[in-house]
């Protein structure tokens, strides 16, 4: 193997936002931290060599990526979607949250209804709101056991909510779906019907489970391209969110101008070096890296699925499609929401998640970050289960 993922690294005293900053997030310095989706596995080595190349060489100035970066992300989609992307299409920018809000700011004014999917990523909503956008919530449908989008409701919403832009997340942060090619063709349709475009945040596309496949947005056929903004980015992947690099991919030219128009804006001039070469490293050479990481997620998950239904009883897992997040379901506890920071925080030890930071919806739910040692895992599991064990609402 290229890494051994079993090996714990001690992250904290590094400036890890996930490690050392309980205090300033208002937990105990002793918690767990399974919450924020960062990896604690090291990257491909191509990706460490070649930073160590570009950091010998100690002159960093501006940079920018040429064809053989492109061709690198060219290449990966191609071969692992089938998705042939073309260079004018190409936007790059310092994360997806920075593309979506200049998607939001350039696509839309202020007022208008920006549609997402709750219980989402919560930066969708803070960024609506933080631009004076009309959030427009067309929520999910948790049947039995598995999360599906209202169709029904989600054309009631654009017809009536003054909806100018949807934000889709896929595959889906928290609840782990991975979306059939016949849900993203109806919403992908109605949202044609109403003109409104669609940014689809790609950003976990690498991780799919067996039995699922990944259908990019914009490979749905030419109408569908020339209406979206497709979000991607190498951070979930390899590990490289503190590097900050996406690449956003907008066929239609009038699309692309808008937003490529709001990033002048901000004044940002341009990738960072060490971005640039890890995102390209990362393509060229970390494919084998990734599929040895995604068979140990899948052995995490499976020790995740089998822990949760012998030892945690009144937890279930919604089963995963994709990510590496789990979305825990504890509404057979009945707790209140301080009941349940309680037992996660302070008597289990650990930080996740909690679900209504993705919405109202998530009432009753905790994300936790599966992309860990197994033995870290274990940890974090057998803590929640002693703290089960010992809580007083639930005796």
């Amino acid at each position: 193997m290229e890494r051994d993922f079993d090996t714990v690294i001690d992250r904290r005293h590094t400036n890890s936002l996930k490690y050392d900053f309980a205090l300033e997030f208002g937990k105990s310095e002793a918690v767990l931290p399974m919450w924020v989706a960062d990896m604690d596995f090291q990257a491909p080595r191509a990706v460490a060599e070649k930073l160590e190349a570009v950091s010998r060489f100690g002159i960093y100035g501006y940079s920018e990526g040429k064809d053989d970066y492109f061709y690198a992300v060219y290449n990966w989609y191609k071969k692992r979607f089938g998705w042939e992307i073309k260079k004018e299409w190409m936007l790059k920018t310092p994360g997806v949250v920075f593309a979506v809000a200049m998607a939001v700011r350039g696509l839309t004014e202020e007022g208008d209804g920006v549609m997402i999917q709750q219980p989402v990523y919560y930066p969708f909503g803070n960024t609506i709101r933080a631009n004076g956008r009309k959030l427009v919530n067309s929520p999910l449908v948790l049947r039995e056991g598995k999360y599906e989008m209202d169709l029904e409701d989600f054309e009631k919403k654009l017809k009536t909510g003054k909806v100018k832009l949807f934000i889709l997340c896929s595959p889906h942060n928290p609840v782990g779906r991975v979306w059939r090619e016949e849900e993203l063709r109806a919403v992908g349709e109605l949202c044609l019907k109403y003109q409104v475009p669609v940014v689809s945040d790609e950003i976990h596309a690498d991780f799919i489970y067996e039995g699922y496949q990944h259908r990019i947005f914009a490979d749905l056929g030419e109408d569908f391209a020339a209406n979206s903004v497709i979000c991607t980015a190498p951070s979930k992947t390899f590990n490289l969110a503190g590097l900050q690099v996406s690449n956003i991919f907008i066929p239609d030219f009038q699309l692309r101008r808008r937003v490529y128009r709001e990033i002048k804006k901000t004044g940002y001039g341009g990738l960072n070096l060490m971005g640039l070469t890890a995102c390209q490293a990362a393509y060229e050479e970390g494919e084998a890296w990734l599929e040895e990481l995604k068979e140990y997620l899948a052995g995490n998950l499976e020790y995740l699925r089998e822990f949760t239904r012998e030892k945690l009883p009144g937890i279930d897992l919604i089963e995963p499609e994709g990510t590496y997040l789990a979305w825990l379901d504890l509404r057979k506890l009945k707790l209140s929401r301080q009941e349940q920071e309680t037992l996660i925080a302070e008597r289990a030890g650990l930080w996740l998640d909690t679900g209504t930071m993705f919405g109202e919806e998530g009432e009753g739910f905790e994300r936790i970050n599966i992309a860990c040692p197994r033995g870290t895992l274990r940890q974090a599991l057998e803590q929640l289960r002693a703290a089960l064990n010992t809580f007083a609402p639930l005796r």
